[in-house]
């Protein structure tokens, strides 16, 4: 999860991770098979990515018909897998990560899964994704806005494996703003975004 304005996968922030403050983000989606079904560039070589049992990302009405906006939401939501793989492996260097960001969301989020290994901590649970919004500006650019539920979300030390299940509140609810660029190979980058914890818009 995340910290108010702060330590997301797209956008910048120093601290550390907190209870219930678990990134599901930009960082966006669960490994390759539970990520937003997409029929984006299967020749792009992606990594092969998999959560493990413990840990679920859902993405919640991340169709839309669209063959482009569809292949825009699947490559966000592969973004935010990425960097919970990132997290739950306890390594900035993940192949996912380099593969799904780049500029200023690269940097950001590779400091954040940084912070989690700092802290010692990992989590376990599920996070949902929905409201998803796209807006193409051109053919290579544009921006997602979603909600993170991470009310099932939890952090775990990671040499105790002692799960903190501290009830969590509005600040669980997360809004991304995002923006991606298509690659030559067609995979859409998240190049930079923003989160508010405890939007408005987002709790339910």
């Amino acid at each position: 999860m995340t910290t108010a304005l702060l330590l997301t996968a797209c956008g910048g922030g120093d601290g550390t991770p907190k209870a219930n403050d678990k990134i599901k983000g930009a960082d966006t989606s669960a490994p390759a098979s539970a990520s937003p079904d997409a029929s984006a560039s299967e020749d792009a070589d992606r990594p092969d990515i998999t959560l493990p049992g413990d840990v679920k990302d859902e993405f919640e009405g991340w169709k839309t018909g669209d063959a482009t906006k569809d292949a825009i939401l699947a490559d966000a939501g592969r973004a935010q897998t990425a960097t919970n793989d990132a997290i739950i492996k306890g390594t900035p260097n993940t192949p996912g990560l380099a593969f799904y960001y780049k500029g200023k969301a690269l940097s950001s989020s590779t400091r954040w899964v940084q912070k989690w290994l700092d802290s010692g901590i990992t989590y376990t649970g599920t996070t949902r994704y929905y409201s998803p919004k796209v807006e193409i500006f051109d053919s290579k650019s544009a921006g997602v806005s979603y909600c993170a539920d991470e009310t099932e979300a939890y952090n775990k030390d990671r040499k105790t494996k002692k799960v903190d299940r501290t009830p969590a509140g509005k600040d669980a609810y997360v809004l991304y703003n995002t923006r991606l660029e298509k690659t030559g190979r067609g995979v859409w980058q998240t190049s930079d975004g923003t989160s508010v914890r405890g939007s408005k818009t987002c709790v339910r």
